[in-house]
């Protein structure tokens, strides 16, 4: 596995363009298996989630082709029933999380689909539920084979019906809708996720013969249709990537301009930094952030501390809470940070309490950062990264540090950053990629 090695203590100065969203493309990718069309995607990061996911299209087959640099077209007239039961396709499905979005469009397409527990980032439980319950709620069969460590769905034909989610799952509120779409009726669906990446998918299904009626809420009502035609679709710029930028550029007392935003689809983002005291301007579509040797955290109106909290969109994603975390080690003044999600997500601080951060772990989902103002530096340690978004907080952090840090198990930074030491080093940063 790669290895970074980062010398700390260098500013940023320049411009840098967001990715593509990966979340988004994740979902996007998997719906172009609904029609027999071709279907052409832009804007496709090059990260390992989204090129692994591709090879499994491929393997599956899908004709994958490259029309450009982030652009491919999709055709999914002949995909490969024997191989969707084979060992093969089962083990790269455990390797990857976004492989569970295959099961709806699977589903809707052919009535029959199989799926082993996904892997991904070790954050916690990330349960299955909502996907699974959805579908039966459409009128699909469920079973798991112990033996093979396999879930089984089948259903002739989906039927629409009501359902309630019990939790605005993004990527369970995004299977159904692939399911619901070809389902034979209208299906409502109430405690829908909303976040901008499900829109992009509702719209591009529109763009396909669809009938979405309420995106953009969590109320959707999807009228099923017999077949999709193929489509055109460009994802949005990762708003995580954008979150990851800000943080940067506050930690390391940087001017930079991220470029092509797409501020209206950012939500409380923006926000969430400005209550750390770090200034940014929108700038037509981009981004400006000025050199800031200081930033404070704000207070409650109360006086009382700031607490920053996960919650569903428009709230602010649980993803970005890493960045903001490390962001607040130096900053002037205290913050509670309350990660609801995931129960594993914090524990990763151990290694920034190490650099010299002023950080209380009340419990698997709060932490206290006392900010130190710049009156300290972080100390630059051996790390290992455990999940994409503490990977990158942990590159923030050794980019502010004192001295040269090494972090490990980049893999995880490359499922979700595309180029990251090759993209910041243009700016000014000193990382470099060891291959071990």
């Amino acid at each position: 596995m790669a290895t970074f090695i980062i010398e700390g203590g260098h500013s940023l100065k320049g411009e840098i363009t967001p990715q593509g969203a990966k979340n988004e493309i994740l979902q996007i990718l998997c719906a172009t298996l609904l029609t027999d069309d071709t279907v052409r995607v832009h804007n496709i990061p090059n990260i390992l989630d989204v090129n692994n996911l591709m090879k499994m299209m491929q393997s599956m087959g899908v004709r994958v082709e490259k029309l450009g640099e982030g652009s491919y077209s999709f055709c999914a007239a002949n995909v490969d029933h024997a191989y969707l039961e084979s060992d093969e396709f089962l083990r790269l499905c455990s390797s990857l999380r976004g492989s569970v979005m295959l099961v709806g469009p699977l589903l809707a397409r052919y009535g029959h689909a199989f799926i082993s527990k996904p892997g991904g980032d070790k954050i916690g439980r990330r349960r299955l539920d909502t996907h699974f319950q959805g579908f039966m709620n459409l009128g699909a069969t469920f079973d798991y084979h112990e033996d093979r460590g396999i879930y089984e769905l089948k259903a002739p034909r989906l039927k629409g019906t009501y359902m309630l989610l019990d939790e605005a799952s993004v990527t369970g509120t995004a299977n159904i809708i692939m399911g619901a779409v070809l389902a034979e009726g209208t299906t409502t669906i109430y405690n829908a996720a909303c976040e901008p990446y499900v829109q992009q998918l509702c719209r591009m299904l529109c763009r396909m013969g669809a009938k979405i009626e309420g995106i953009a809420s969590n109320r959707l009502v999807i009228h099923g249709v017999s077949t999709l035609h193929g489509c055109e679709h460009t994802a949005l710029p990762d708003m995580i990537e954008v979150g990851s930028f800000i943080g940067m550029a506050a930690m390391t007392a940087s001017e930079i301009t991220i470029r092509n935003v797409s501020y209206d689809n950012l939500g409380i983002i923006p926000e969430s930094f400005r209550r750390l005291g770090i200034s940014l301007e929108q700038r037509g579509d981009d981004i400006f952030i000025p050199r800031q040797e200081h930033y404070q955290i704000e207070s409650f109106i109360d006086g009382s501390i700031m607490t920053i909290a996960d919650a569903p969109w428009p709230g602010l994603t649980p993803d970005l809470l890493s960045v903001l975390l490390v962001t607040a080690t130096q900053a002037k003044g205290s913050v509670l940070i309350h990660q609801k999600m995931f129960e594993s997500r914090l524990f990763f601080v151990d290694k920034l309490i190490d650099m010299g951060a002023q950080i209380i772990l009340c419990d698997p989902h709060r932490a206290v950062v006392i900010g130190h103002d710049r009156n300290l530096r972080l100390r630059a340690r051996k790390m290992t990264s455990p999940d994409i978004r503490a990977g990158i907080a942990l590159l923030i952090a050794a980019m502010g540090a004192e001295g040269v840090s090494t972090i490990g198990n980049i893999d995880q930074i490359d499922r979700g950053y595309q180029d990251i030491d090759v993209r910041l080093n243009k700016l000014g940063a000193n990382i470099k990629r060891v291959n071990n």
